[in-house]
C-alpha cells in the first residue's frame, strides 16, 4: 500500500490530544458541580442524561475523523491498468548557433533569450514530439523527434556557438537537413509537421528557396522568430572565466555590428503558411506561437497500458461520513433514546 499524500496522517497525532483535552474538561466540570451540589442533586439534574449514548457519540466523531484523515491521505491498495494515448504534432526547432548569435542587443544575449523562450515552449507541450536542429554554416540534428522533453532540455541548454566547426550562417543547410528529417519521421494520425525557424535572420548560404518550397510540398508548416534589433550591436568575446575581452572585428580591424534581418524571417513565415514573431527586447516572447500550436491538427502517436494503484478513498471516506451521522443523530438523553425505541417497535 503507498499514499497519494501521506503528509495528512500527521493529523492522526490530533486525535489522542483532542480526546485528552475532553477527558481533562469533562474532570474539570464535575469538580466544579461536585463543589456546588452534592450528589443526589447531581443525579435529579442529570435525570435525562445517558451516559452510554454521550460515550457512543464521543466514539462516532473520533471514528469518523480517523476515517476522514485516511482518507485525505489518498490510500493506494492494489493495481489497475491504464490506457494513455500519445497525441500531438512534430515540432522540430530550427535554431541558429552562428556568432551573432551572441550579439546582446537582445538581453542577456540573442541566444539566451532564444533558449529561454524555447524552454518555455516545452514547458507547454503535452504528448508533442520535438526536434532540435542546430546549424551555422553546416546543420545537425541535436535531438532526434521524441517525446522525452527532459533530454530535450538538456541538449538545448548546451547548445552554444562554440560547438559548431563554423561561424558563419547557411539557411540552405539548415532547411536540407529539416527536410530530411521530416522524411524520416513516421507521421501517425495526420499530425501536423511545424518547423519553428529561429535565427537573426542574417544568411550567407546559397538560395534556399527550393528546399523550403519542398518543404511547404511535404506540408511542414514553417514559423519563424527573429532575433535581435535593426540597431544591431557588436559581437562580443569572452574568455573562459567569463571575462569580456573585446569584439569581433573584420578583416579592416573595424567592429562587426550585427543587425536584425526581419525581411528574410518573414518571408519564410509568409511563404511557409505560419506566422512571423520578433524579439527585439528581453521582454517579447512567442506567447502567440503557443496558440497557434494548439489549433494545428493532432496525430495519435501511441497508446501505451500500464499498471498503477488503485485509490481506495472512497470506502474510508463512506466510513467517515456513516460515524459522522451517528455523532450527528445519534440519542445523547434517556427520553430520546426510548422514543427511538418504541419507534423501533411500531416497524417491527
Amino acid at each position: 500500500m503507498i499514499w497519494e499524500n501521506s503528509t495528512y496522517l500527521w493529523f492522526l497525532l490530533l486525535l489522542p490530544v483532542i480526546y485528552g483535552c475532553y477527558w481533562l474538561y469533562k474532570r474539570y466540570q464535575n469538580k466544579r458541580r461536585m463543589a456546588y451540589f452534592d450528589d443526589r442533586l447531581v443525579k435529579q439534574l442529570r435525570k435525562n442524561f445517558w451516559q452510554t449514548g454521550d460515550k457512543i457519540r464521543l466514539f462516532s466523531l473520533m471514528a469518523a475523523s480517523f476515517f476522514f484523515i485516511i482518507a485525505l491521505a489518498g490510500p493506494k491498495i492494489g493495481t489497475e491498468v491504464r490506457e494513455v494515448q500519445r497525441k500531438g504534432v512534430n515540432l522540430l526547432v530550427a535554431l541558429d548557433l552562428s556568432r551573432s548569435m551572441n550579439a546582446e542587443d537582445v538581453s542577456p544575449s540573442r541566444l539566451d533569450k532564444a533558449k529561454f523562450e524555447l524552454n518555455r515552449l516545452i514547458n507547454r507541450l503535452q504528448g508533442d514530439r520535438v526536434g532540435l536542429l542546430v546549424f551555422t554554416d553546416e546543420a545537425f540534428i541535436q535531438v532526434p523527434f521524441t517525446t522525452d522533453y527532459s533530454a530535450f532540455r538538456m541538449l538545448l541548454d548546451i547548445s552554444n556557438t562554440d560547438q559548431m566547426p563554423t561561424s558563419g550562417t547557411n539557411f540552405h543547410s539548415a532547411m536540407e537537413r529539416a527536410l530530411e528529417s521530416f522524411k524520416s519521421v513516421e507521421n501517425q494520425g495526420n499530425a501536423a509537421n511545424v518547423l519553428l525557424f529561429v535565427a537573426d535572420g542574417e544568411n550567407h548560404g546559397p538560395n534556399y528557396r527550393s528546399l523550403m518550397e519542398e518543404l511547404i510540398d511535404k506540408g511542414v508548416i514553417i514559423f519563424s522568430v527573429g532575433i535581435g534589433t535593426p540597431e544591431g550591436g557588436p559581437i562580443p568575446i569572452y574568455n573562459n572565466n567569463g571575462q569580456l575581452e573585446g569584439y569581433h572585428r573584420d578583416a579592416q580591424g573595424n567592429t562587426v555590428t550585427t543587425r536584425l534581418g526581419p525581411e528574410t524571417m518573414r518571408d519564410i513565415a509568409a511563404a511557409g503558411g505560419g506566422e512571423y514573431y520578433e524579439i527585439r527586447s528581453g521582454s517579447d516572447n512567442i506567447e502567440p506561437f503557443f496558440s497557434k500550436l494548439d489549433e494545428l491538427e493532432r496525430g495519435e502517436f501511441s497508446t501505451q497500458e500500464f499498471a498503477d494503484y488503485k485509490n481506495q478513498y472512497q470506502i474510508l471516506l463512506s466510513l467517515g461520513i456513516l460515524f459522522l451521522l451517528v455523532t450527528l443523530f445519534f440519542p445523547d438523553s434517556i427520553s430520546d433514546r426510548n422514543l427511538v425505541k418504541k419507534r423501533f417497535k411500531k416497524e417491527q
